[in-house]
């Protein structure tokens, strides 16, 4: 029997990796039902759709009888992460010719930011985060630009979950004030991280608007060079770059 086909696309691949996605959203677990919620398919549909992802590695069926996301899908991340990072360099090389501050561009995954691209400031003191490096979203600018995306009750529960250690005397520890910067990264429109995940260093950062997965671009240098005065000028420079790397990600 030829498969159904909509828009051009085969609909059973495109219920599937829509039932994938709404695992990711949801934490990574869910059962039948809460998926037939969330995705308006009848039961025996999204159980037919599980079987065979299961059956592929790509989901995992736990003892409770809920379904997780599978191990294979871990290559597939680590190979998409080194190719977003290979397409945003040439954009974060942009951004330190602009400001001259090291570029960082870093994704959320699960609890973590992992940082998967950065092109170092030309300067002799510079920040450098290494590739791969995964921290608590808490203290950093990506991290909070990201988080500001996110209800507050899913922040609060991220939180929850990791906790909130200081990485500096300048590390915001309480979950309501930190629901309050949020709300003023909202207004201002990008986050800023001063001091609080390494001191002496300030951060600037912006979400790339409608990409593909969470990602968030930032620069960090010395507070001596990263000042209020510098803000103003770097602030619309990172969302013209943030612009141009998510019209290159959407074709």
């Amino acid at each position: 029997m030829p498969a159904d086909r909509t828009g051009g696309g085969v609909q059973s691949l495109e219920r599937a990796f829509g039932l994938l996605e709404r695992m990711a959203d949801a934490g990574g677990e869910v059962g039948l039902s809460e998926l037939s919620a969330s995705s308006g398919l009848p039961l025996p549909t999204i159980h037919r759709l599980m079987r065979t992802l299961v059956d592929c590695g790509y989901v995992r069926q736990q003892p409770n009888r809920r379904y997780a996301l599978g191990p294979r899908l871990i290559r597939l991340g680590e190979s998409a992460s080194k190719l977003l990072g290979t397409w945003a360099r040439p954009f974060l090389a942009e951004l330190v010719e602009a400001t001259g501050e090291t570029a960082n561009m870093a994704l959320l995954d699960g609890d973590e930011v992992v940082y998967v691209a950065q092109v170092p400031s030309r300067h002799s003191m510079r920040m450098f985060t290494e590739v791969g490096r995964r921290v608590l979203p808490h203290s950093t600018g990506v991290g909070k630009a990201l988080l500001a995306q996110l209800p507050p009750e899913q922040v609060r529960a991220l939180l929850g979950r990791t906790g909130m250690p200081a990485a500096t005397e300048h590390t915001i520890t309480d979950p309501d004030a930190f629901l309050a910067e949020l709300d003023r990264i909202r207004g201002l429109g990008y986050a800023v991280d001063d001091n609080e995940q390494e001191t002496g260093v300030r951060c600037l950062a912006v979400t790339v608007p409608d990409s593909p997965t969470a990602a968030a671009i930032s620069i960090s240098g010395p507070a001596g060079r990263v000042t209020e005065a510098a803000t103003d000028k770097i602030v619309p420079v990172l969302h013209d770059v943030a612009q141009q790397l998510a019209r290159a990600l959407s074709t």
